[in-house]
């Protein structure tokens, strides 16, 4: 068993190590079902301070379907996009009915093949005023726009203060800001002194790619950043993540609060839920929040790497957390030596 595991780590964490395959492409319209998960043993109904509102697991026999590392919900419409450059969307009825399944592919990117280095889409955020689209490429460490509906792409850019990250651990989560700006985390650059490095745009990285500055956060010790989402009140929804062969895929959700940050300032959250043994646990990679009523909804999306031991899960929570309406600078942030600014 444990042989077993140490193969399959290498063919999850290194798929480049037989070479790059062309990725598969939709086969017309794939054939999508879903079937319920429940939360763990028992059908416990909180973790931490979330609430479970329900679990569906999504199944095709598309070899092309799934991989999705981030998403976007607007309403009742959702949007997923794979790190191969897939897009999956459709609408939910309630309680927790996915209907009017759409499926397309981005219609450009930083190169036009399909193999995994030409297609690493890992980060998407979306301005719900005019509907464009920005998402990350991880390997190119690039930042691309769409017009709405993945109409075509109207601009990207390669911000330098990004140019040296990771081959493989780069724009892995993308928040835009109400107010207008960007964040970008980075799934493996390390900020001097620890913690990951954070880009903060004060515009749009495309059209000012050098005008911000960066800071440090500190996920939990031994995890990494791979999504995020700006609550109502202006502090974020932190999706951290870890891997061990004897657990897998585990996750860990942190409340951070950056309004204020400072460049090369280090911003540490607070846990708020584990995803781990005995509960449901996989490789979620994106997050999105909605409201309901007055509550904050906190949808979680999994990345099963299109593979066969892993599956494309879609959470639902409530958070039961107070949602402050007044600014506040960040708690317990210290100065990260030296500076790092973004140009």
């Amino acid at each position: 068993m444990r042989f077993l595991r140490v193969i399959l780590a290498v063919l999850l964490l290194c798929p480049t190590w037989s070479g790059e395959e062309r990725l598969p492409l939709y086969r017309g319209t794939p054939t999508v079902r879903t079937r319920p998960v429940t939360l763990g043993p028992g059908d416990p109904q909180r973790v931490g301070a979330l609430t479970f509102l329900g679990g569906l697991q999504f199944l095709s026999g598309d070899p092309a379907f799934g991989g999705f590392s981030s998403m976007t919900v607007e309403g009742d419409r959702f949007t997923l996009l794979s790190d191969g450059g897939l897009v999956f969307g459709f609408r939910m009825a309630s309680p927790m009915r996915p209907h009017d399944p759409r499926f397309g592919a981005l219609p450009d990117g930083p190169r036009t093949g399909w193999r995994k280095l030409d297609r690493d889409s890992e980060s998407m955020v979306r301005d719900p005023a005019t509907g464009r689209i920005w998402v990350g490429f991880e390997r190119f460490n690039m930042i691309w726009r769409y017009a709405p509906g993945f109409a075509r792409a109207d601009g990207s850019a390669a911000p330098p203060a990004m140019r040296d990250w990771p081959l493989n651990s780069g724009a892995e989560a993308m928040v835009r800001l109400r107010e207008g700006g960007f964040l970008v985390f980075s799934e493996g650059e390390k900020a001097p002194g620890g913690g990951k490095v954070v880009l903060r745009f004060l515009g749009d990285p495309v059209e000012a790619p050098r005008h911000g500055f960066a800071f440090a956060y500190l996920p939990p010790e031994r995890y990494k950043p791979v999504d995020a989402a700006e609550l109502p009140d202006g502090r974020l929804l932190v999706l951290n993540r870890r891997f061990t062969l004897g657990t897998g895929f585990v996750n860990k959700l942190t409340l951070v609060d950056t309004r204020g940050v400072k460049p090369g300032q280090r911003v540490q959250g607070q846990v708020i839920a584990s995803l781990e043994s005995p509960l449901i646990h996989d490789n979620f990679e994106g997050i999105a929040l909605t409201r309901e009523g007055g509550a904050t909804i906190v949808w979680l999306v999994s990345d099963d790497n299109t593979s066969w031991f892993q599956r494309t899960l879609l959470l639902k929570f409530r958070l039961d957390l107070p949602i402050r309406e007044r600014p506040a600078s960040p708690e317990g942030s210290r100065p990260v030596s030296p500076q790092a600014k973004a140009d």
